[in-house]
């Protein structure tokens, strides 16, 4: 049955990809594709469809001819040799699959004009792919541990968004927000410009100038169940991105 303009728009389809990690689940003790489910029911939450991708080699252009976002979720520390550092003694183990397939989607998605939200690893993954550094251990630097106190507990920190930035149209000019990282932003890309600070200078949000919507933030915005904000932008701008391919 055709279509008609009162038919409600359909969702988007966004992309997240997943870890690939030793998991205990039932009777089973084996290596799986798994994802925290905050992230899936943020989507939900936002109005769009999430879609899980699995670690599984180099990209491929036809997945992301059938996604209408993107998701750069969190997880381990990138390989330093992806922004030409050697190992800092606190970087967590490479793990060369996930940033095998990440920053080839990544390249296809910016190719294709892909509204993304990039969310920890995530934004510390952008800004390595289009030529910046990170901080291998914040507390070397800011002398502290307030970004990561605990293992596996999240700490909330107050962050403030820089005036005029998309980050700050969407949010207003302070949040507070759920952070787990011990690593960040050194050398930002030339391309990005900042979008917010926590209270001690670390950079906590990038974004582009402009082009399409890529937006990169150092906390988890999935872990606050209240707040859909940032997810609900990604989303919008993937039903337009939908929208525009479909005409």
């Amino acid at each position: 049955m055709a279509s008609n303009d009162s038919d409600p728009a359909p969702r988007p389809i966004i992309g997240l990809p997943t870890y690939s990690e030793r998991t205990r689940f039932g009777h089973w003790d084996v290596d799986a594709a798994v994802l925290a489910r905050t992230y899936v029911d943020l989507t939900e939450r936002a109005g769009g469809i999430p879609v899980l991708l699995p670690p599984t080699g180099a990209a491929r252009p036809e997945l992301v001819e059938r996604l209408d976002g993107l998701v750069l979720t969190g997880g381990a520390d990138l390989d330093p040799a992806r922004y030409g550092a050697a190992p800092h003694p606190e970087t967590g183990r490479p793990r060369r699959d996930r940033d095998e397939s990440e920053f080839g989607l990544f390249e296809l998605a910016r190719e294709a004009g892909l509204p993304i939200l990039a969310i920890c690893r995530g934004l510390q993954l952008v800004n390595a792919a289009l030529g910046g550094t990170l901080h291998q251990h914040v507390p070397d630097v800011v002398g502290h541990t307030d970004h990561s106190r605990t293992p596996g507990v999240f700490t909330v920190t107050t962050v403030t968004t820089v005036a005029g930035t998309r980050l700050a149209e969407i949010t207003g000019p302070e949040l507070k927000a759920h952070c787990h990282h011990h690593q960040a932003i050194d050398t930002l890309a030339p391309e990005l410009t900042v979008a917010a600070h926590a209270q001690d200078g670390i950079i906590e949000a990038a974004e582009t100038r402009d082009g399409p919507f890529l937006l990169g933030v150092q906390w988890h915005p999935e872990e606050n169940t209240t707040e859909t904000r940032l997810m609900r932008a990604l989303v919008d701008q993937a039903a337009q991105y939908a929208k525009e391919r479909n005409r």
